[in-house]
């Protein structure tokens, strides 16, 4: 434990931070602040109900007073003694009538809390760091109260869909309650950019927030926010940027969309480090440019798949620099640095913060706080936004049982540094497991006939419906000479036969992977993309059609992000009502994600600490127990991966070189010889070897012996998310309308008084079905239908009938009202134009397996004729007696 004393605390690290945000340090003895315009922080300074550390003073008044403690002791919970001080200081005005100054510190060189006591709903929060003489000025200079008002009053954007103004609302309302961390949550695809420009404005028109941070994680993503921002209508013939300025960093052509050309309106470094208040506006930044301008370019991020901002530079960018900052995809965060700079920036700024995000982490959540508003992705599909999925279950028996070699098989050994491959002979049996598929070996044979069931639905699709699905497969990885996208691009070449540039490979290995997503997104070719997971966020193809899984996974949130990729409704094919999803792993991936809650609770990947940084905690103690327990794992990871010749290197520090053995010791070697173990493990050379240490070569081996099993066949999607098989499917439907014969009228009707058959009974059926558990739509059904029973396109009528009625027909529309006209037309002799009539008529039926008079002025094919006078007058005015005819015989057959 640190013996540092509070006095040394002060000098040593406190009085640099108050310095450091404008405050001149000083003693208070013999200061008049009455008469002191300059900021200070006057030491010791007295009240009437003792002394404070630290007052800080700006034009004749205390604006904050500062509570000191030594560096061991938490100092949040020591604000109360700075109230205490606030109390004694008499001053005008008075806050909650009892506290002269409106702003508290409390800190012990490391952490400092904040708290602004003017209104009783505030609470106390921790911040990087003290704010400046302007921010408190600005903090006094605003009216809360009038803001609130203000934003209360302020009219809806009418162009918003409705749960985009309930997300506004939510976050506005947080924000009345002084919340100053929120989550929202909307499904891939609804339009949460949108919904958050809105806000932006919203809250600046107000007065609640001025200068807005828009923080993602690529600068692609940043370029297409600038646009959202831009073109943003705000105000009646006004785009956003007219009201107020958009700024943004640089960006590179491969930023831009085809063709796309703009100058970027540059943020000016002055706004970042000299904020002032009258300043209003947008300031759209990557995760990657925003932590270097604080922490300098070491602790940036990097994108594999773009260049860093050799522009951008290490700024003093005090805590106030923003009053709002919405974080985009604030789910990031997969490894233990990539959430430590999330939230190291995020954490400087004394800010609003609104998470956005469609797959909400636990660490998310943790985070954000309050969560305020979802949007989830069943209901986006239930009201028409978004598009449903299907279901291809794929069962490959390589990829669920592995690969089992037999001795004497031919192999190719693949070097896996060169890509030189040498035939091999196995020696003795061996076997693979699943996970080791695609890692470590390979057997084209179960590639090659995965896409050939592939290929089968495709050309289905395209014979139902004149295109071919646009298809994006997601492969296990894209690694020098043993790339399993490279494999599948080349299968798929050969076996779509549509040429080169039919089938592309899009991953960060490939020249310029946005452009060749822009092309995939907007162009005819590629028709079938391969990728990893390069086109998991951020990237909007709304014609996409087909999803592929190859790539194992064990996050939901890559998982959904994955899915959120076909989910949009259709460009340039309105017809799109849903995507399908084809699970290669038997359907174990959506099976095992079905049964996950909303927020997941996916650990980082990587490591959060150094392996220099675990061994000097274990020194100073720092929970040593668990940093032993954690060591003994780095050790034994890295023993996995020696050579012989890191064997010979690490003799040089212990016994025969053997790191394993060494780490099953290391618990009780450090119990016995503290001193001795750590001095191994502190010498800067054993520390570099660990690092550095010579590793075995991977390996890696083709199979084209290996001949694998494939079939496939539908899943159907219940109301409850549950997945059957289409048999099973049917089962549950059988059983359903047989328990309801009773209850639902309509089902009455059609089975047995066929006479009262119309547009009625059929819209109830129809509600009563797709109102089940089980979710029993006309589509899944038809699906249903046709795997088990090889019929496309049953109608309700035939599968309600053969469910109840074993052995009745499976008809299509087409096919019952054909003969239903055919039987009225043959019991009556018809003009001419009373079969021109009749045409229309059956026209209008096979679409809507009912037809009432209220149909002749409403349908076009019927009212554009003349409607009921004229057709009732055709037939004589008996064409009511021939429409109960129909209707009588639609069912009956």
């Amino acid at each position: 434990m640190s013996k540092e004393s509070e006095r040394v605390t002060r000098t040593g690290r406190i009085d640099p931070r108050i310095a450091t945000a404008g405050w001149s340090v000083m003693p208070s003895a013999g200061v008049d602040i009455s008469r002191s315009t300059d900021p200070a922080a006057l030491t010791e300074f007295r009240t009437s109900d003792g002394t404070a550390d630290y007052a800080l003073c700006h034009l004749g008044q205390v604006r904050a007073v500062v509570e000191a403690k030594k560096l061991t002791v938490g100092p949040h919970g020591v604000l109360a003694q700075a109230e205490r001080y606030s109390r004694g200081i008499r001053q005008i005005p008075m806050y909650q009538k009892r506290f002269g100054v409106p702003f508290l510190y409390s800190t012990n060189g490391e952490q400092v809390w904040f708290h602004d006591i003017r209104h009783e709903l505030n609470r106390s929060r921790q911040v990087a760091g003290f704010h400046t003489p302007g921010a408190l000025e600005e903090l006094l200079a605003r009216d809360v109260e009038a803001e609130s008002a203000s934003l209360t009053a302020a009219p809806q954007n009418a162009v918003l869909r409705q749960y985009q103004l309930e997300a506004n609302v939510a976050v506005e309302q947080a924000i009345r309650e002084r919340k100053r961390k929120m989550l929202v949550t909307m499904a891939t695809g609804t339009g949460k950019t949108l919904t958050m420009v809105n806000q932006a404005y919203r809250l600046m028109k107000a007065g609640v927030a001025r200068r807005v941070l828009f923080l993602v994680d690529r600068r692609v993503l940043a370029a297409q926010a600038v646009r959202a921002f831009s073109s943003f209508e705000a105000e009646p013939g006004l785009k956003f940027d007219k009201i107020y300025p958009v700024y943004s960093q640089r960006f590179q052509q491969a930023d831009l969309d085809e063709g796309g050309t703009w100058s970027p309106n540059v943020m000016p470094n002055s706004l970042l480090t000299n904020p002032k208040l009258g300043d209003a506006f947008v300031y759209i930044s990557t995760i990657q440019r925003m932590t270097t301008n604080l922490f300098g370019a070491e602790h940036a991020l990097r994108q594999d798949d773009e260049t860093a901002d050799v522009d951008a530079e290490k700024l003093n960018v005090p805590i106030h620099a923003f009053d709002l900052i919405i974080a985009d995809e604030c789910h990031r965060g997969y490894s233990a640095k990539e959430m430590s700079a999330w939230r190291a920036t995020l954490d400087h700024f004394d800010a609003i913060k609104v998470g956005l995000t469609a797959t909400p982490a636990a660490h998310t959540m943790a985070y954000f706080e309050n969560l305020v508003f979802r949007y989830e992705y069943d209901r986006a599909v239930h009201e028409g936004h978004l598009v449903d999925y299907d279901v291809v279950r794929v069962r490959s028996n390589v990829r669920m049982n592995g690969v089992f070699l037999r001795q004497g098989e031919q192999v190719d050994q693949v070097d896996t540094e060169s890509g030189t491959r040498q035939l091999d002979y196995l020696e003795d049996e061996r076997a693979f497991d699943a996970p080791e598929v695609e890692r470590k070996i390979t057997a084209p044979d179960a590639n090659r006939k995965i896409l050939q069931e592939l290929s089968r639905y495709a050309q289905q699709h395209e014979r139902e419906h004149g295109r071919f699905p646009k298809t994006l497969i997601f492969a296990a990885n894209d690694l020098p000479h043993t790339s399993h996208a490279d494999q599948l691009v080349g299968m798929a070449r050969e076996i779509f036969g549509r040429g080169e540039s039919f089938v592309a490979k899009v991953t960060g290995r490939v020249d310029q992977p946005l452009q060749r997503i822009r092309e995939f997104r907007n162009r005819p070719n590629p028709g079938i993309v391969v990728t990893v997971d390069l086109l998991t966020t951020g990237v909007d193809i709304p014609d996409l059609e087909y999803l592929v899984l190859l790539r194992p996974m064990k996050s939901r949130i890559l998982f959904e992000q994955v899915l959120g990729r076909g989910t949009r409704k259709g460009d340039r094919y309105p017809d799109k009502s849903h995507f399908t999803v084809f699970d290669c792993f038997d359907g174990t991936l959506i099976a095992y994600f079905q049964g996950t809650t909303g927020i997941t609770v996916d650990p980082p990947e990587g490591d959060g600490k150094t392996i220099a940084e675990i061994i000097e905690d274990i020194w100073q103690n720092k929970d040593r127990d668990y940093n032993v327990r954690r060591l003994v794992k780095r050790l034994n990871r890295i023993s996995k991966k020696m050579t012989g010749g890191a064997y010979d290197l690490f003799a040089r520090f212990i016994e025969d070189g053997d790191l394993s053995a060494f780490a099953g010791r290391l618990p009780s070697l450090l119990r016995r010889s503290f001193s001795h173990t750590m001095k191994i493990l502190r010498d800067e050379e054993f520390q570099r070897l660990l690092r550095e240490f010579p590793r075995g070569q991977r390996t890696f081996i083709v199979a084209p012996g290996v001949v694998d099993y494939v079939s496939s066949e539908w899943m159907i999607k219940g109301g409850t998310g549950q997945k059957y098989k289409p048999a099973d499917y049917l089962r549950a439907f059988e059983s359903f309308l047989r328990g309801k014969v009773d209850e639902i009228q309509a089902l009455t009707i059609l089975l047995s008084r066929p006479q009262e058959w119309g547009a009625e009974p059929l819209t109830e059926l129809r509600q009563a079905l797709t109102g089940a558990p089980e979710h029993f739509t006309e589509a899944n059904l038809q699906r249903a239908f046709q795997v088990t029973h090889h019929k496309a396109l049953v109608d309700i009528i035939s599968m309600v009938k053969r469910a109840v009625l074993e052995g009745s027909p499976l008809l299509t529309a087409e096919e019952r009202v054909d003969a239903t006209v055919a039987r009225v037309m043959a019991r009556t002799t018809l003009t001419d134009e009373q079969r021109r009539w009749m045409d229309y008529i059956r026209q209008h039926l096979i679409q809507n397996l009912s037809i009432e008079s209220d149909d002749f002025d409403a349908i076009p094919v019927l009212s554009d004729r003349g409607g009921w006078r004229r057709a009732n007058r055709v037939f004589g005015g008996r064409l009511a007696e021939l429409l109960a005819d129909l209707n009588k015989e639609l069912v009956a057959a």
